[in-house]
């Protein structure tokens, strides 16, 4: 198999792949909203577009990562180079957006309760944390 037609199917794969992630991201978004709406667990709408919206970015990440391959890779004119830069920056356009939805605050700016954004722990637990240490007084 040829290198350019080897990165081709490559980058077709990680496109199948960023579709399966949003499908399946939709799908459980949409289990998990009616199992908390039939056993009445809250929250429902908010959890619900949090774990679609993830779903979504993981998806447009992927959707960027394959085009960059098969663009840069296999045919890098420079009318190919200026569709991928386009693409791309919809694609990011997109993807800040879901993130200031889904955390309300922008993808650069730091999680208050830890010093990484995806630390997965929640924002709440940073008080907690905080009342739990003790307090020094350095004045």
């Amino acid at each position: 198999m040829e290198f350019g037609a080897f990165i081709e199917s490559v980058g077709g794969v990680i496109d199948v792949l960023g579709v399966v992630a949003i499908v399946v991201g939709v799908l459980y978004a949409s289990l998990d909203a009616a199992l908390r709406g039939v056993r009445r667990r809250s929250p429902i709408y908010t959890r619900f577009r949090r774990v679609l919206g993830r779903a979504i970015l993981l998806g447009l990440e992927l959707l960027v990562a394959a085009d960059i391959i098969k663009t840069v890779a296999v045919t890098p004119t420079l009318e190919s180079v200026g569709v991928l830069a386009i693409i791309v920056l919809i694609r990011t356009f997109l993807s800040w957006s879901l993130e200031l939805e889904i955390s309300g605050r922008w993808p650069w700016q730091k999680d208050a309760g830890s010093g990484d954004a995806d630390a997965g722990a929640p924002a709440a637990a940073a008080p907690a944390a905080a009342a739990a240490a003790p307090a020094t007084d350095l004045t």
